[in-house]
């Protein structure tokens, strides 16, 4: 399912220049978040409000716990 966001000028041209060729912007995310990319990079960039960061913050965390109990669960 596609979701519109809203980013910054300079965030959609640091987004087109990382762009690969036959790449979406998601695939630059996605690529982005693997390599170490942290939601505090973003920290007042006035992206989004202080509510959509808590909000936002909260789901990285609860997925955080989800991932390292699926781990835990492998390697029993």
């Amino acid at each position: 399912m596609a979701r519109t966001i809203a980013v910054s000028d300079d965030v959609y041209e640091l987004l087109v220049k990382s762009k690969l060729p036959n790449e979406s912007f998601s695939d630059v995310i996605r690529r982005s978040l693997k390599r170490g990319m942290k939601l505090s990079d973003i920290a007042g960039s006035r992206t989004i409000s202080k509510e959509e960061w808590e909000r936002v913050s909260k789901a990285f965390e609860a997925q955080r716990r989800i991932d390292e109990e699926k781990r835990k669960k492998l390697l029993r």
